[in-house]
């Protein structure tokens, strides 16, 4: 689905193409060669950190280096998909902090039962989707952030669960309130060792 945005200098003009390090000006070039990269990006060891809004951010950094200048920096426009708005840019640091507060204030979903864990990482995942704190890569990078969660409280992360459709489709519930798609998602990824 495409973005709407306010008048993006990120785009080439005239476009909704996103100004690339490889000067990719075809959304489908484009598609391909982020894909590709973040494919490489991921299978490399990812940056260290303490699963706050710092880490949050530097892993976006990672993610997306090869792809676009600006990746791990905070989107300075207004943005919106399917006639809903994200958070506005100047309230942006403000959500991600007090979302990344309460991370910590839960100790990072540390020592929880598999249901708990899924409860919680789909409410944090859901505030975080809302804000949606960059210009492209939020649904990869906040997936990327579930995986190193799961790692810190010790529970499997089985990616054979994560069909497109039904990643989309519970990302889309919890945006309006309803997080129980996402919640039992987690709870199938984090139950299930991979096969």
């Amino acid at each position: 689905m495409v973005y709407t945005a306010e008048f993006d200098p990120l785009c080439y003009p005239g476009t909704t193409v996103l100004r690339n390090l490889m000067d990719l000006q075809e959304q489908e070039d484009l598609d391909e060669f982020e894909v590709a990269m973040f494919v490489i990006r991921s299978d490399e060891p990812w940056p260290e950190g303490n699963l706050d809004y710092a880490h949050y951010r530097a892993l976006h950094r990672h993610l997306f280096q090869d792809v676009y200048a600006w990746a791990g920096e905070i989107r300075n426009i207004r943005i919106g998909k399917g006639g809903n708005w994200f958070c506005y840019p100047e309230y942006i640091d403000k959500e991600m902090n007090r979302i990344f507060a309460d991370l910590a204030a839960r100790d990072h979903l540390q020592g929880l039962s598999p249901v708990a864990f899924a409860t919680d990482a789909a409410h944090i995942l859901a505030e975080i989707n809302a804000v949606h704190p960059f210009r492209e890569g939020n649904g990869r990078t906040q997936l990327a952030f579930m995986t190193l969660l799961a790692e810190n409280a010790a529970l499997p992360f089985n990616p054979d669960v994560l069909e497109r459709d039904r990643v989309l489709g519970a990302m889309i519930e919890s945006f309006s309130g309803h997080e129980t798609p996402l919640t039992e998602l987690i709870l199938d990824i984090v139950s299930a060792e991979p096969k």
